[in-house]
């Protein structure tokens, strides 16, 4: 089948893709699609929607692509299942592959982390009401390593030589301390650049809120590094 052909047949779901660590034979992991979240499209996949086609199809019948480009596979799928939380794929680049070898640099690299799916869609419900389209079966031809992801929360979540975004960007634990720990502006940025101990030194509180403000900060860091940051 020719691109232009397979693009016409093909619909494209870009994921923010959850793509995790590239190993050294570069391996990686990741989400390529994640159930009842609405995408730019205002499409919402629902879970069971590809199990149909990976029975037929299995891993193996499903393309690695570059940028949905059928004349840049890069790599094989070795494992394509449903969780509770979406699509999981794990698969491996091709080191043989010019082009694989240059996507693999820029994942390690932090560059590169969405992941898109090309399907047909199969069985689908229109709600009246919002526009949004609900997927209830979809035919999986092809997974892409793709640079825009048209669903904010897909990503490739495994490449080493690059850590995981686990821990949360510096304007992102101030708006945490901020917003859910109840700090001031000044207060944030005081545990930001000096650390916590430092404001307690500084700043009069009622007994018991150091310890309670401290907790809460443990708990955030637990969570942080269970499931990543969501800000």
């Amino acid at each position: 089948m020719s691109a232009d052909a397979l693009a016409r047949r093909c619909d494209r779901k870009f994921v923010d893709a959850v793509l995790g660590d590239v190993e050294h034979d570069g391996t990686f992991s990741g989400y390529a699609s994640l159930f009842g979240r609405v995408d730019l499209g205002k499409d919402v996949v629902e879970r069971g929607a590809f199990s149909n086609s990976l029975l037929r199809r299995k891993a193996s019948g499903i393309r690695m692509l570059f940028q949905h480009d059928p004349n840049e596979p890069i790599g094989v799928w070795t494992e394509i299942r449903e969780d509770q939380r979406g699509l999981f794929v794990r698969g491996r680049l091709n080191s043989d592959v010019g082009r694989a070898r240059e996507v693999l640099s820029l994942m390690r690299s932090g560059a590169l982390d969405g992941l898109s799916i090309g399907f047909k869609a199969i069985k689908t419900r229109r709600d009246v009401a919002n526009g949004v389209r609900r997927i209830f079966e979809a035919d999986l031809w092809e997974i892409s390593v793709v640079t825009f992801p048209m669903l904010p929360g897909a990503r490739i979540e495994t490449v080493k030589g690059r850590r995981n975004r686990l821990l949360p960007t510096l304007k992102e634990f101030e708006t945490w301390l901020r917003r859910d720990a109840g700090l001031s502006r000044n207060d944030a940025r005081t545990v930001m650049t000096k650390g916590f101990e430092s404001l307690v030194r500084t700043v009069d509180v009622t007994p018991g809120s150091p310890k309670d403000l401290a907790m809460r900060i443990r708990a955030f860091t637990r969570i942080i590094n269970k499931r990543g940051l969501s800000i």
